[in-house]
């Protein structure tokens, strides 16, 4: 005999994930070679000559399983190692725009670490090309593109990367970022790239407060004047810190799985999302690199809900805060905002 109380429950979760499916989505913290999925990875795997670690698909599924963030960037750059010419860029960017699509997610500002393939001899204005010839064949996903100067090569590889890009900003480039190695590399030696950056007219955002800890944060802060924070997640470490994000409402890219994933927090329950919402930090929800950590947006929706009883309606502030949050002008906010808004997903009856 079956419970009903319980039976009720689950088609009402099951009600809440369709919901997260269908209602229309932004992400602001979302790398692009972190989001390749799988068999267009795989297909380039082969297209080089394979691996013998990673014979079969299984088994690179269980290469992306991190035992904390280094082990994470050593596999990055392993990953990395089977994109070695343009083609491959526009390949594997069509196929991360149709998994967008798929997910309903509307609009996205990519990070792309144009400097680590400097060293194969890729351009990073041709390389921006191929990406977003790739991306253009995707009609119903908007992808904005955030080039990550990398702090692991340093500031003068920052600024020969940034002057590059001023050819390229036409290409839908409206902003950079730093990534990398937070806890060897931190935002002060990036001072005078961040402060071209913004001459040049470049959005800012900065990885911080994940690998390191809220010196980190303050240093993007005071030191590169970021208009976002990336993870953030470590803020909870200085009560100041947290007072001034909730007095500025300055964004915090949030990545919540990602976070857990990569052991920068032990576990989704210890994760400060909560806590940050609800002292009134302007909080965004994304999935950082969702093939290597084998979550989605939805699962991101999902986990709140469960962990953290976020309802159906502080899931939609979040939402608006993405939109709010991104590096649009404020009339594309409000069109995206309506578009969002006034379709029939967004003010379906939702309860958990």
């Amino acid at each position: 005999m079956h419970n009903t109380t319980d039976q009720t429950d689950a088609e009402g979760a099951g009600h809440l994930v369709d919901w997260y499916q269908r209602v229309p989505k932004v992400e602001l913290h979302f790398h692009l070679e972190g989001s390749i999925p799988l068999d267009a990875l795989w297909e380039l795997i082969r297209k080089y000559g394979g691996d013998p670690d990673v014979p079969d698909m299984e088994s690179l599924n269980d290469r992306f399983r991190f035992r904390d963030f280094s082990h994470f960037l050593e596999t990055w750059t392993w990953k990395n190692g089977f994109l070695r010419e343009y083609d491959d860029f526009a390949f594997f960017s069509e196929a991360v725009a149709r998994s967008l699509e798929g997910q309903n997610i509307q609009y996205v500002e990519a990070f792309l670490s144009t400097s680590r393939f400097l060293s194969i001899g890729l351009e990073t204005g041709r390389l921006i090309e191929a990406v977003r010839q790739g991306l253009n064949r995707v009609s119903d996903v908007e992808v904005a593109l955030v080039p990550d100067l990398v702090r692991d090569l340093g500031a003068e590889n920052a600024a020969t990367v940034l002057s590059e890009l001023s050819e390229v900003q036409s290409l839908g480039v409206v902003g950079i970022g730093i990534g990398g190695s937070e806890h060897l590399y931190p935002p002060e030696i990036f001072r005078e790239v961040y402060s071209t950056a913004r001459e040049m007219g470049f959005h800012t955002t900065a990885h911080a407060g994940e690998a390191a800890g809220a010196d980190s944060i303050w240093g993007a802060i005071r030191t590169l004047e970021v208009e976002r924070i990336g993870h953030g997640t470590r803020a909870l470490e200085d009560e100041s810190l947290l007072e001034y994000l909730a007095e500025s409402r300055l964004p915090i890219e949030m990545c919540p799985l990602s976070n857990v994933a990569t052991r920068v927090v032990e576990s989704i329950e210890q994760h400060p999302v909560r806590d940050y919402f609800d002292r009134g930090l302007m909080v965004t929800i994304n999935t950082d690199d969702p093939v290597m950590f084998g979550n989605s947006m939805v699962q991101e929706f999902q986990a709140l809900e469960s962990n953290f009883g976020f309802t159906p309606d502080e899931i939609r502030v979040l939402i608006l805060n993405g939109i709010e949050a991104s590096f649009l002008p404020p009339e594309r906010k409000l069109a995206i905002a309506n578009s969002f808004t006034s379709g029939p997903a967004w003010s379906e009856k939702t309860q958990l």
